[in-house]
């Protein structure tokens, strides 16, 4: 084991950082569902990735700035969310059912994207890959700034409406109580509707910045399930912010194991937190 100089270990925080946000914000629309509308929505992912690669082929093929998908994307997958969310509740899928059903979206999609770009990598080339500046002896590249100032305004701005607006406090209640929140005026199948599309759009928020830092390839979705489950579970289900605060604590540890030992070791953070989380402290984590 080498320890590493105080300017190596500094930059690995950071990215740890960089990557913890993009971990929180891919976890958020995972979390939501489940914690809301009990369901495990594997399918989450690979809408990340379908949105991934539409980016890509926006900004490589047609020329679009790749912020610009950010007004493109995400309206679209509100209404594959919807339309997801409504066939689920039109056969009454339970949470069991629903992770295999999603994970069976999920082959799909993967296949889709395999069909329609191969599985070979892709990189978005734009000029956002050449934009860096200087923190004193840190370097911060701007794709991953972005990625994080996007995540704590969208995790903070959810936190506010859950909080403090009527829509965030009925989904609440929702999935505190169904039945009663139905017999007190709430519309569940609405507001499920409306929840689904929302965790869809963070999936395609999550997507394009997946795109804007890294390397693109359709075997890489199923890389992605076990840390960022570990960050939902961690943050607990159905919060806001807690995942965002769960995936920068793993990412920063996963960061420094590999800059203290190596990369091999990094997977083990993760898991090993989760653990902890389940040993020490079960009543955390409520499904």
């Amino acid at each position: 084991m080498n320890f590493p100089s105080f300017n190596l270990l500094t930059q690995s925080i950071l990215s740890g950082v960089f990557i913890g946000a993009l971990y929180g914000l891919i976890g958020l629309g995972l979390g939501l569902t489940w914690g809301l509308l009990r369901q495990i929505n594997l399918a989450h992912f690979g809408l990340v990735f379908l949105s991934a690669y539409l980016s890509y082929h926006m900004a490589s093929v047609w020329g679009v700035d790749p912020l610009l998908t950010l007004l493109i994307l995400p309206p679209l997958f509100f209404l594959i969310g919807v339309a997801m969310q409504w066939v689920l509740a039109r056969f009454e899928i339970t949470p069991f059912n629903s992770l295999l059903v999603t994970f069976g979206i999920t082959v799909v999609i993967e296949s889709g994207i395999q069909a329609l770009w191969t599985a070979d990598f892709r990189r978005m080339e734009t000029h956002y890959n050449d934009l860096k500046f200087t923190i004193g002896s840190l370097y911060v590249p701007v794709p991953e700034l972005i990625t994080l100032v996007l995540s704590v305004t969208i995790a903070l701005s959810i936190w506010a409406v859950m909080r403090y607006t009527d829509l965030g406090k009925a989904m609440r209640a929702m999935a505190e109580d169904g039945p009663i929140a139905s017999a007190f005026g709430i519309n569940q199948k609405g507001l499920s509707l409306i929840l689904a599309g929302l965790c869809a759009s963070l999936a395609a928020v999550a997507g394009i910045c997946l795109a804007l830092t890294f390397t693109l390839t359709p075997s890489q979705i199923f890389a992605w399930v076990g840390v960022v489950f570990a960050a939902v579970m961690l943050g607990g289900l159905g919060s806001a912010l807690g995942p965002l605060v769960a995936g920068v604590i793993i990412g920063v540890s996963e960061a420094i194991t590999m800059a203290v030992a190596a990369p091999s070791w990094a997977p083990i953070v993760s898991f090993s937190l989760l653990i902890v989380v389940l040993l020490f402290l079960p009543g955390r984590i409520k499904a």
